[in-house]
């Protein structure tokens, strides 16, 4: 009994590792190597080498045997389109983020929490050459975006405290000023209904961000408007794309049932 319990164990903790690894993979870096998934990783290299040899064989992974690097296979792009297909907002929202882009001439986004990262499920730009370039899948942080910043604004009181707790331990000495800022918003959010970034994130980066309330159950989106920081004013943001980024907002809410 001992045995097989150790067995079972051995089994979820390979399993933990292998998520690991498939989550070293990114837009920026859709290409790793053994060495480099041992250093992101933190796992030994001979565990990283077994490891990507199952995932490969099971089609999670793609291995370029000449270059000696892999990619996420079909397999994890099954998985991912599984978990969109669920989302009824992305699909709703689409048409109407585009629209309030093109009319604006900034970047309307999607997003999720991925742990203590936030993640661009959905990304609408304009034709505009000074629009932002960024690509569904793309991370960024919790605290210090109004993307981040309008997740934390929507949860219960327990659940944000309880990430507010994480994130005190992960940034250290940033902490102080970063939670400050993030009270600042909270308060924002509950005035005006949006939080902002005001090149706190990327100097040359605004944004405005609106959590959106989901059916029971559901996970908690945001929906957020950026653009370069000469392009996308704090004036403009408060004045014109934040208010209707809000009414964005409250119509997909509507849309969807929430």
């Amino acid at each position: 009994m001992e045995q097989s319990k150790d067995i079972q164990i051995e089994g979820v903790a390979a399993l933990a590792r292998g998520l690991e690894l498939l989550r070293c993979f990114s837009p920026q870096e859709p290409e790793l190597s053994n060495g480099e998934l041992a250093a992101h990783s933190g796992l030994p290299k001979s565990t990283v080498s077994r490891l990507t040899r199952t995932l490969v064989e099971l089609g999670y992974l793609r291995h370029d045997a000449v270059r000696r690097r892999y990619r996420v296979g079909p397999s994890v792009l099954a998985l991912g389109y599984a978990a969109l297909a669920n989302l009824r907002v992305r699909d709703a929202g689409r048409p109407h983020m585009q629209a309030l882009a093109d009319a604006t001439h900034a970047l309307v986004s999607l997003a999720t929490r991925d742990r203590l990262s936030m993640i661009y499920l959905e990304n609408c730009r304009s034709a505009s050459n000074v629009t932002l370039r960024v690509n569904a899948g793309t991370q960024l942080p919790l605290a210090t975006t109004s993307i981040g910043r309008a997740f934390l604004a929507g949860l219960p009181a327990a659940e944000r405290a309880y990430l507010l707790e994480q994130l005190a331990l992960r940034e250290g000495a940033a902490w102080p000023a970063q939670n400050a800022a993030i009270e600042r918003e909270l308060a924002r959010y509950r005035e005006r209904g949006y939080c902002l970034s005001l090149a706190e994130w990327k100097k040359d980066v605004n944004a405005a961000a609106v959590p959106l309330a989901g059916a029971p159950g559901a996970d908690l989106l945001v929906l957020s408007i950026s653009g370069p920081a000469f392009a996308v004013t704090p004036r403009q943001l408060e004045e014109e794309l934040a208010p209707r980024l809000v009414a964005l907002a409250r119509h997909l809410e509507a849309q969807v049932g929430a």
